[in-house]
């Protein structure tokens, strides 16, 4: 009886080993799914140090799904085409400023890289006179916090 027991204390420990790493990462959002860069309060992927501003035309907008289902813009520029994360669809569906393919705009925003390569993090978007502020320097989002229980 005492084997089995000392057997358990050990399944017990092992359990507790693998299980911490998978609540951590739990913990963390993922940005290609809505959290992070999205529906979260934090900036988590913006990076005030890389802050630049592109221009270019929007080839295609894309609804993301998640618990705040997000919108990513593939803007080509001069020299790259790139994902340009820009903010909840909610909150953009309530701005007057609509982006469309074919749509040319200037974004300035954060580069960072992700597994898909870099994407700039949208601060701003201009399109003709029209000004979308979505984030402050810090990179804070300017909507209401997303998703359930906030």
């Amino acid at each position: 009886m005492r084997k089995f027991g000392n057997v358990l204390g050990i399944m017990g420990i092992l359990c507790l080993i693998f299980a911490v790493p998978a609540w951590a990462q739990q913990a963390m959002p993922d940005p290609g799914k809505g959290g992070g860069m999205m529906g979260g309060r934090g900036g988590q992927m913006y990076d005030p140090k890389t802050v630049e501003t592109i221009s270019g035309e929007v080839v295609r907008v894309d609804q993301m799904a998640g618990m705040a289902a997000g919108v990513h813009l593939l803007l080509k520029t001069d020299k790259e085409t790139l994902t340009v994360v820009v903010g909840p669809a909610a909150y953009l569906d309530q701005q007057k400023m609509k982006i469309a393919a074919g749509d040319k705009l200037e974004v300035r925003g954060s580069r960072v890289t992700r597994r898909q390569g870099p994407v700039i993090v949208a601060a701003e978007l201009k399109k003709g006179g029209q000004v979308l502020k979505l984030r402050d320097n810090q990179g804070l989002p300017l909507w209401p916090p997303q998703g359930p229980g906030r």
